[in-house]
């Protein structure tokens, strides 16, 4: 049983490089129906809607992108209002982006990159992540924010889950309500114990060379955390 009261580094399954496609796929699907049932979307959307501000036009990077749920949740959002938006997904596994443009219509017009974040030529107003912060080891999430904080134009934002032990318990009960596949609910309670608290968010800010006054930390419903930054145009 695990305690809570550390961070966990074990594996998740959806991260073993032999899973097949097939498997991948669905555990894709599932999590995105996931994501819709439990809001994960909305603080992304909160986000840019504060910081983009009365700006018309605005480019992204989503890091991690999986299946590409996010991307079209914002891609629909700028459209509706009427904004000019340049969307880039780059995630490590090629099977994402094959899943990710067969789900994703045409019309708008999301560019999904299979490779490194680091390896981008472009620059970007926003970088964003949702759900993938856990999935980093210390010194990988370290060296993320480090990436987000000198090449961010005008803002980034991770969102991810909060290590706490209703989530943890209650997830299981959650994941055979929705009658997702076996991986998703295994993965998705590791992922909760995998995840950080709000008050170990500052050692990372601080590892990373990013005042944690500059940065809001806040708990989202339900059993999210936003850390998010804006910073001028550069």
């Amino acid at each position: 049983m695990n305690s809570l009261s550390v961070r966990s580094h074990r594996e998740e399954q959806m991260d073993a490089p032999d899973l097949d496609l097939r498997t991948y796929g669905t555990v894709l699907r599932h999590l995105a129906r996931v994501n819709r049932w439990t809001f994960t979307a909305h603080s992304t959307i909160a986000f840019l809607s504060h910081a983009i501000g009365d700006a018309q036009t605005f480019s992204l990077l989503d890091v991690g992108y999986g299946y590409g749920d996010q991307l079209r949740t914002v891609g629909r959002w700028a459209q509706r209002r009427g904004l000019e938006a340049t969307l880039v997904g780059i995630d490590l596994n090629p099977a994402s982006e094959e899943l990710a443009r067969a789900a994703t219509p045409a019309g708008l017009g999301v560019d999904y990159r299979t490779g490194d974040y680091a390896d981008q030529p472009d620059r970007f107003d926003f970088i964003v992540s949702s759900q993938v912060a856990h999935h980093m080891s210390d010194d990988q999430l370290t060296r993320f924010v480090r990436y987000m904080e000198a090449t961010a134009r005008r803002g980034w934002l991770i969102c991810d889950l909060h290590r706490h032990a209703f989530a943890y318990y209650g997830y299981p009960l959650l994941a055979r309500i929705m009658g997702v596949h076996r991986i998703v609910r295994e993965d998705g309670q590791l992922s909760i114990a995998r995840s950080l608290r709000p008050d170990e968010w500052p050692a990372v800010l601080a590892r990373s060379g990013v005042g944690p006054e500059t940065v809001r930390v806040s708990r989202r419903a339900p059993f999210r955390i936003a850390v998010e930054r804006i910073v001028e145009a550069r």
